[in-house]
């Protein structure tokens, strides 16, 4: 069966760079055929600030956003946060979604793309590391980082990306295929 990877885009805000950067990189995963990619707007699932009554290792799910977004979180095998930088730290969006549930997301892989300005969201990804540890994941130490996001975007706002861009997605894909792997048993 083939390992099924999400590729979450984590900016919720109106305006946002997330989707074409994040579309560049599921199509690199399509392309690559390791992975049943599937592309996740976080945008879609229109959480609240965390709102559910029990804790979330209990699975005990109240509302039907959490459910929903359970159910995604649980298929994936593996995860790519395409993330950007917000006062030297992940988009509050994400950490929000990160902690709706728990278990669903013990022992994966995740991979981060992250965007920014000169720092190309790397500050970001470092906090997001952490948070992950505390969910049992394993986040890769391969990344992709894209600095001066707004500069590899063409009038139709599509990504260029560039050939360290490619190299380091592929790099990225070839590392959370091995874990995800190596996790599977971990799981069953």
């Amino acid at each position: 069966m083939t390992l099924k990877l999400h590729t979450i885009i984590c900016s919720t805000r109106p305006g946002r760079v997330g989707p074409p950067v994040a579309n560049w990189f599921h199509e690199l995963a399509v392309l690559d055929g390791k992975f049943d990619a599937v592309l996740v707007d976080l945008a879609e699932f229109n959480l609240p600030v965390y709102d559910e009554p029990e804790h979330p290792i209990r699975q005990n799910y109240h509302h039907a956003h959490t459910k929903k977004w359970a159910a995604s979180v649980n298929a994936a095998d593996a995860y790519v946060f395409v993330t950007p930088e917000y006062n030297f730290g992940p988009p509050p969006s994400l950490l929000n979604a990160l902690n709706y549930v728990y278990k669903e997301w013990n022992y994966k892989p995740a991979g981060i793309v992250s965007y920014g300005g000169v720092s190309g969201g790397m500050r970001s990804a470092l906090i997001e590391k952490l948070t992950l540890t505390t969910l049992k994941m394993m986040p890769m130490v391969e990344a992709v980082t894209v600095q001066n996001v707004s500069s590899h975007l063409d009038d139709n706002e599509n990504f260029l990306p560039g050939e360290h861009h490619k190299n380091s997605g592929a790099t990225l894909l070839n590392e959370l295929y091995k874990w995800a792997q190596a996790l599977k048993t971990m799981r069953e």
